[in-house]
């Protein structure tokens, strides 16, 4: 059997971050052979992978970076089982890696098929590897990008990874856009508090709509307190006001409550003298949309158990 030793070991754990015994065991496996003994870490990561595939990870992080120029950012979500695990150092790290690669991705890009930074094979590959040292199923859910041709770009992450904002504006002239900035950041906040699906009325899909005026109909039709020949301005009226509450531009700001979004828009522009246009925003929530198994019904449990 080869001879195995610390500096051995420890070169292994700086290539491969793995675990002090599983480096040893994998030194011995490979007969000292280092570059063996890597691929014996992986595929060991990998089975384990493998094994935690079907976990559902729905906790993790959000995390944003905007380009030095400021006219590009990127949002990217990373999920891991268990809120402990969201906060330990080697996720951390990796989440930080893969905003790295987002960053230097074409648009629409697969993250985990990229080369990862510094080496290693691809995301992919440290993803499978980083589960099978942490115990615990991992994945780099989703990433977007917002860029303006002229203008800034700005982020915002709240609750320590939760959420996170994109907001972009396009502008006249650099001069506009190095006014910009502060107003960013507080319709990125807006976006964050008030989660609107849309940035106009426009955007709004007509389906939708009349799926809501539907919802409206019946409602009036229930209470039977307005005269059928006077529901359909009603309803207008009804979808008008839920259209404001559901548009960016139409909301009223969380800074200045008197004035919508799109008013301190138009504000910010005549102070500036020049033109400021918002565009469609990214807004990720940690989560969302990830269907999280609850446990049984505890009283039936019991109850079944007593049968028993």
């Amino acid at each position: 059997m080869a001879q195995v030793n610390m500096t051995h070991v420890k070169e292994l754990r700086e290539r491969t971050q793995a675990g002090l015994n599983d480096c040893r065991a994998a030194l011995v496996e490979a007969e000292g052979d280092m570059d063996k003994a890597v691929e014996i870490i992986l595929k060991k990561g990998l089975a384990k992978s493998a094994k935690r595939a079907g976990s559902v990870a729905a906790e993790g992080v959000v995390a944003t970076r905007v380009a030095k120029d400021g006219k590009s950012a990127v949002a990217v979500e990373v999920n891991i089982q268990t809120d402990f695990a969201a906060r330990n150092a080697d996720f951390l790290a990796f989440v930080e890696r893969v905003v790295d690669v987002a960053e230097k991705a074409d648009d629409g890009a697969d993250l985990s098929a990229q080369p990862f930074p510094g080496g290693g094979g691809t995301v992919e590959d440290q993803r499978a590897a980083l589960v099978g040292r942490l115990g615990e199923n991992i994945t780099v859910r989703r990433w977007k990008r917002l860029r303006v041709s002229s203008g800034r770009v700005t982020s915002y992450v709240h609750m320590g990874g939760k959420i996170a904002v994109l907001v972009g504006a396009q502008t006249d002239s650099d001069k506009t856009a190095s006014g910009v900035e502060s107003f960013l950041q507080d319709v990125a906040m807006q976006v964050a508090a008030m989660n609107p699906p849309y940035l106009t009325v426009e955007d709004i899909p007509a389906a939708e709509r009349a799926a809501q005026a539907e919802i409206y109909a019946a409602q009036l039709a229930e209470e039977g307190k307005i005269p059928q020949e006077r529901r359909a301005s009603v309803v207008d009226g009804k979808i008008a006001k839920w259209a404001k509450e559901v548009c960016l531009l139409q909301q009223p700001s969380v800074i200045e409550p008197k004035k919508t979004v799109d008013e301190l828009r138009a504000d910010v522009a005549k102070q500036l003298s020049g033109e400021v246009t918002l565009l469609p925003f990214v807004r990720f929530e940690r989560g969302e949309g990830i269907d999280v198994p609850t446990g049984g019904d505890f009283a039936a449990e019991v109850a079944a158990m007593a049968k028993g």
